[in-house]
């Protein structure tokens, strides 16, 4: 079944690559106009130029309540509304346990992986009550339900994502708006880069499936859950992890 999205207008965060970036591009292939928005403007108008004249770049802090209420109204003045949004920017943050963690770095991650969230939600869903409709989609993780030795940051925020998201489709859902959350596992993007040597190899082997996930494979989740075709759900949280979580 073809989903569409033309005369949509999306805004996606996180969007100059991986997982971001598939998602901003499936959206134009289905029709959508796209707003693509990343910290790093040149990446997110690399995005925008592949896609084409229905997609604007942006660049900003998700982090940062002002900017964030910017992105929303360059994404209505491009297109007139915001009906999709995908709130995607993440960080993986310092590697640490609870007693030894930088209170920077806790400050940093939970500032791009859930106040960043709450930010997109809280300027685009007034938007969205203007015109009575919406759907909305929290890229959390694996990790917003099962925990990760070194990563509490991460795990609470992704955890705290999930929650927000189930908040949200309570307050909004009677009122055309629908809000759900994506738990994806370790996904072979740029964000894995970074990892020593063997890393790689040994996340691969955590997962039943034998593999990595791609990014396309996210975003054809989050496309169903932002169609008219999952038009009854909402407040849910969709796993897509390999089996990760049935262990």
């Amino acid at each position: 079944m073809e989903i569409s999205f033309a005369g949509k207008t999306a805004l996606v965060t996180g969007a100059g690559s991986g997982i971001g970036a598939a998602i901003a591009v499936a959206l134009a292939k289905a029709g959508a106009r796209v707003v693509v928005q990343d910290i790093g403007l040149a990446k997110a108008e690399a995005v925008a130029a592949g896609i084409g004249p229905q997609a604007l770049a942006i660049g900003g802090d998700v982090a940062d309540p002002q900017a964030v209420e910017g992105m929303v109204a360059k994404t209505v003045a491009f297109g007139g509304a915001i009906d999709l949004l995908v709130n995607n920017a993440g960080i993986g943050g310092p590697s640490a346990p609870v007693g030894d963690y930088p209170l920077e770095g806790w400050r940093h991650v939970m500032g791009i992986n859930l106040d960043g969230v709450f930010y997109g939600m809280r300027f685009a869903i007034p938007e969205m009550l203007k015109t009575g409709k919406g759907a909305i989609v929290n890229i959390a993780s694996i990790l917003g339900s099962v925990g990760f030795a070194n990563a509490p940051a991460y795990v609470a925020a992704k955890h705290a994502v999930v929650g927000l998201t189930k908040n949200a489709a309570l307050e909004y859902s009677a009122k055309g708006i629908r809000v759900n959350s994506i738990g994806p596992a370790f996904i072979d993007t740029p964000l894995l880069d970074g990892l020593p040597p063997g890393a790689k190899e040994a996340l691969v082997a955590v997962h039943p499936i034998g593999r990595l996930g791609t990014p396309e494979e996210v975003a054809a989740l989050t496309l169903f859950l932002l169609s008219d075709q999952a038009g009854f759900i909402t407040g849910s949280y969709h796993l897509v992890d390999g089996g990760y979580t049935a262990q």
